[in-house]
């Protein structure tokens, strides 16, 4: 009876050591960490599981709401700066305390849009933004800087004012910009006669006899390929800058799926995109032309789309400057400029060639009326939705 006591006990107390380990290798969510301010941690919610789980941009794909724990005191300023498109909202315990009346840069004090009779402690705070994808860089902690008032002794901090902050991306832009000046300026000390051909003001709308020997000319010369690029490089400034809401098109962001982040890797992806569409598009000419049976025509379009598209693109870097200088104070009027250049570009472009094509043959021939709705009309309504109408 004695062993078989003492069997026993040890039976129990081994079962009560496996149960204890069991236990504290257990896995259990722990409560939200307090924060003071925002963080580069952002939450999404998980649909399937039903939980707020850690944003990893290269392993989740992008969404449309994104979440924060902070502490937030109703007495105690919180204040957070960003940068935001029209109707971006933001919602303190699932209730709208803010949205954007325009695309701006905007600073706001959490603890003022708390709801009535919020107590101190933890408060979620979502990020959402309609059919595209919040600037999540742009989200920040507002520097507060100290105001001294007259009469009174120095470092007595009477009010905190936010500190302006410019675009994340601004040296990037300029050194961008620097970049295809001087390039431009190279070119056109290096190249004169090539380079006056495309640049000409005076034939731009008139029959001049460098306008003709330009559409004689070969079009895959080392001088247009290089122009090509810096109209790419210029193009994708925009698109990066301003007008950003093409990386929420589902196919380009899975097929390229950049962070907002790196400003350098996007410029460099959009210019890309950009050449490899003009560059390109000498094919699906051909595709066309064979399909429609006019190929005779498919060379002097192609030649007029390059000329067109590149001395359209001298006004893109004046875009950028104006973006650079007056994004801060008027967004909106910067936005409608960049969206009347582009316009003018892809139209003026579509209206050249068409007046090109009119020459070769008349347009009142549906056959040849209908090549044109195929190659120009309708990759230009594409093109407008997704970069002036989608913004």
């Amino acid at each position: 009876m004695p062993i078989r006591s003492f069997l026993r006990r040890i039976l129990l107390l081994s079962l009560l050591l496996t149960q204890s380990l069991a236990q504290a290798a257990e896995y259990r969510l722990l409560p939200p960490a307090p924060r003071g301010g925002l963080t580069s941690d952002w939450l999404i919610h998980d649909e399937v599981q039903n939980r707020l789980v850690l944003y990893l941009p290269d392993y989740h794909a992008p969404a449309q709401a994104y979440y924060q724990w902070l502490t937030i005191r109703p007495k105690k300023p919180l204040r957070i700066s960003f940068t935001a498109r029209q109707k971006l909202s933001l919602f303190l315990d699932n209730q709208l305390v803010f949205t954007a009346p325009r695309p701006a840069f905007y600073t706001v004090d959490l603890a003022q849009l708390l709801p009535a009779r919020a107590i101190a402690g933890p408060h979620l705070l979502c990020v959402w933004q309609p059919e595209a994808i919040p600037n999540l860089a742009s989200f920040t902690n507002a520097i507060t800087v100290p105001v001294v008032e007259k009469g009174k002794a120095k470092g007595t901090v009477v009010a905190a004012q936010p500190r302006l902050r410019g675009h994340q991306g601004q040296n990037v832009f300029l050194c961008f910009l620097l970049l295809i000046g001087l390039a431009y300026g190279g070119l056109r000390a290096t190249y004169q006669p090539g380079f006056a051909r495309i640049y000409q003001f005076e034939g731009l709308w008139g029959q001049s006899s460098q306008e003709q020997d330009f559409l004689m000319k070969p079009t895959i010369t080392w001088l247009n390929i290089v122009l090509v690029l810096l109209f790419s490089l210029s193009f994708a400034l925009l698109l990066v800058a301003i007008h950003t809401n093409i990386q929420s098109i589902v196919i380009l962001r899975r097929l390229f799926d950049v962070p907002e982040s790196a400003i350098v890797l996007r410029v460099l992806l959009y210019t890309a995109l950009v050449a490899g569409f003009v560059l390109g598009k000498y094919l699906f000419l051909e595709l066309m032309g064979y399909i429609f049976d006019v190929t005779d025509l498919v060379m002097v379009q192609y030649r007029e789309f390059i000329r067109t598209v590149l001395f359209m693109g001298l006004f893109l870097p004046l875009v950028m400057f104006l973006y650079l200088g007056l994004n801060q104070r008027l967004p909106e009027t910067v936005l409608w400029v960049s969206n009347g250049v582009v316009s003018l570009l892809l139209v003026g472009t579509v209206l050249r060639v068409a007046r090109t094509l009119h020459r070769k043959g008349s347009l009142l021939n549906l056959h040849l009326f209908s090549y044109l709705c195929a190659t120009e009309v309708i990759p230009l309504v594409i093109l407008l939705k997704l970069i002036v109408f989608t913004y």
